[in-house]
């Protein structure tokens, strides 16, 4: 089967890739046409995923279609941003059919979940990576960034903290556990869900937003640093599942929320007066702490100690000793 033969099969034909609002041109030319309305900016972000680096090879291709698309757009959700369009450059070692229909239907269905349309991309041959490159729009001025964190505020995360790091052992096949304890943590390693609605919600109220990709501790850190402050976590404030405690521990589960990663939840800074207004439109969401003078990610323990470890959370290109 040839690269555009390919393309045609599995791709273009694909409910995700007919088109949609600000989409003006897809797949079939040199290049996709995006419109963007007055008064919005485009926001762009690109994710690579490897094999038996960011999955486990093999695993099902129908997940990994989910996944490697919801990875990408959690950064759109984290600007505030409301999706539009995406490529997916693919490379593959061999050509397989059953493999590509699976994950074409894997990344359609996360698509349709994401309101977010296939305008384009790439196929070669390879190990086995996946690049995906996700376009959204925002009104002129209201994304949010990583840079505005106030002393003051408020620090938030939009959800449960260390289920997918939780899931890994599971996903590696090095543990097993009961479907009840099981279940929710791989769907959340598999089909994470991007808070697109909660972004988009915090317009005009966060003052600082990231999604926790590489663990709660480091992600901190990139606001801390680009805002100039402290951000201080109260370990007992960590919001985790009763399924991650079930299956890990409680200390063990605490450090997959710190350090684990791949949780793609929002992580924000807010003025204490915005959280009432958005608790009462129903937003779920938990205040691990707060901004402070300095700079850094300070972890406190119930007595108000420093704890904070060595280890911050994942990064591709550590020394090691």
């Amino acid at each position: 089967m040839g690269e555009f033969e390919l393309i045609r099969n599995f791709f273009a034909a694909a409910p995700c890739a007919q088109g949609g609002e600000g989409i003006a041109l897809g797949i079939g030319d040199d290049c996709a046409l995006l419109a963007v309305p007055a008064g919005e900016q485009l926001a762009i972000s690109t994710d690579t995923l490897v094999a038996g680096v960011h999955f486990a090879d093999p695993c099902d291709p129908f997940l990994l279609g989910q996944r490697s698309l919801a990875v990408a757009v959690s950064d759109l959700a984290a600007m505030g941003a409301t999706p539009v369009a995406f490529t997916l450059a693919l490379t593959l070692p061999t050509v397989t059919a059953d493999w590509l229909q699976a994950y074409a239907r894997g990344l359609n269905l996360m698509a349709q979940q994401c309101g977010v349309g296939l305008v384009g991309g790439d196929t070669t041959r390879g190990p086995l990576s996946l690049t995906v490159t996700v376009f959204g729009r925002v009104p002129a001025g209201q994304a949010l960034t990583r840079s505005g964190a106030r002393v003051g505020d408020l620090l938030c995360v939009g959800g449960e903290l260390g289920n997918a790091a939780g899931a890994l052992p599971l996903v590696l096949g090095q543990r097993t556990a009961s479907a009840v304890t099981a279940e929710p943590l791989l769907a959340h390693y598999w089909s994470p869900r991007p808070q697109l609605a909660l972004g988009q919600a915090l317009r005009g109220k966060a003052t600082s937003a990231l999604d926790i990709s590489d663990g709660l501790l480091a992600d901190c850190g990139h606001i801390a640093l680009a805002s100039t402050v402290c951000l201080e976590i109260e370990r007992e404030r960590l919001p985790l599942s009763k399924a991650l405690v079930a299956f890990l521990g409680q200390a063990d589960a605490e450090q997959a929320a710190l350090s684990g990663g791949d949780d793609y939840v929002l992580a924000f800074t807010l003025p204490s007066v915005e959280l009432p207004r958005l608790m009462a439109d129903g937003w779920r969401i938990h205040v691990i702490g707060q901004v402070l003078a300095g700079q850094g990610v300070v972890l406190r323990d119930a007595d108000g100690q420093d704890i904070t470890p060595q280890t911050r959370g994942y990064q591709h290109f550590r020394e090691t000793p």
